[in-house]
């Protein structure tokens, strides 16, 4: 037979709203107290029953994050992220991997399973911008990445087309002058809008946007990274810089280059974005635009967290991570 919280309450010595209190984080209990009643909770392996809890409360203290993949390092460490801010808050996370497919995202946007969650954490990439503007859900949503037109979900990303404009200035900053972009067309928004900045360096510079230059491939993985590179070095003129919408891709690109010989920076430079560990022990290391992601993650959990408690504004709320051009040897030497 199960134990019950009168068995954990009549070993402790106290009463059965004591343990209560305790079990719910109350803070008017002594340390002493709290002591007697972890110790009976401990001894006699007694579970809360967290479906009875979470109807009294009228929450369930979880929430999830909707993510494409689970297993890009990007998402890894964003997941992780989000998870130690929510731990710090008493949330457990979990998480829906969506694989970019329409109706899971369809799904997510529906309130998900909502009598298991409080509110979601969102990372579209196959919605339409739109579709995500003008719809509504049940539970509190907090988005990510590329900012939907209209809409009423508080959204937390960085800015793409500066951090992307930046990016691209670097590489004319170190003499560079026929420079490609790979992965302009992947993602719902994240390949345009990352063009947008990388074209907006080049006028800027006074150099002609190339269009052989700019390749959009299938995906934004390792393999998409060294096919796109394997087309650039096709060119009868080819460049000697790329910047790589994100760090998979700059990697399989950096592979590409040591297969045909070519060094980095010297012959190619090259340029990711998101500052995934893996590029920071590559060698050649990456250089790469780092979003801070501790701050991305503290801040989506507190708008979720204000928003599951009707505590937050009325009006949404956009907020703009801050991130940093990390230089590496990929364009240092």
């Amino acid at each position: 037979m199960a134990t019950r919280l009168s068995d954990v309450a009549a070993r402790a010595g106290v009463s059965v709203k004591t343990v209560s209190n305790v079990i719910n984080d109350y803070p008017h209990i002594t340390a002493h107290t709290r002591a007697k009643v972890e110790a009976a909770i401990a001894a006699l392996d007694y579970k809360p029953n967290v479906s009875a809890r979470s109807l009294r409360k009228g929450r369930s203290d979880f929430i999830a994050l909707a993510i494409p993949e689970m297993a890009s390092p990007y998402f890894a460490e964003l997941g992780a992220a989000i998870s130690r801010a929510a731990k710090r808050r008493g949330i457990t996370v979990l998480i829906d991997q969506t694989e970019g497919e329409a109706a899971a995202e369809k799904l997510v946007l529906d309130g998900m399973r909502g009598q298991l969650i409080d509110g979601i954490v969102f990372s579209p990439i196959t919605t339409a911008p739109a579709k995500i503007g003008a719809a509504g859900t049940a539970k509190p949503l907090v988005l990510l990445g590329e900012r939907p037109a209209g809409g009423t979900f508080d959204h937390v990303a960085v800015d793409s087309v500066q951090a992307s404009y930046d990016a691209t200035t670097h590489l004319i900053s170190i003499g560079r002058r026929r420079i490609a972009a790979i992965g302009v067309g992947g993602g719902a928004g994240t390949g345009a809008v990352r063009r947008k900045g990388y074209r907006k360096a080049l006028k800027a510079a006074g150099l002609p946007h190339d269009p052989a230059l700019e390749l959009a491939g299938t995906g934004y993985h390792r393999d998409d990274g060294a096919a796109s590179m394997r087309e650039l070095l096709a060119l009868p003129e080819r460049p000697d810089a790329v910047f790589c919408f994100n760090d998979l891709l700059a990697l399989g690109a950096l592979r590409t280059l040591a297969d045909a010989g070519l060094s980095v920076p010297d012959d190619v430079a090259v340029v990711g974005f998101d500052d995934i560990e893996d590029g920071r022990y590559h060698s050649p290391s990456l250089t790469t635009i780092s979003p801070d992601k501790e701050w991305l993650a503290r801040n989506a959990v507190d708008l979720l967290l204000e928003r599951i408690s009707g505590s937050g504004e009325a009006a949404r709320r956009d907020l703009t991570v801050p991130y940093t051009l990390e230089i590496r040897e990929s364009t240092a030497g």
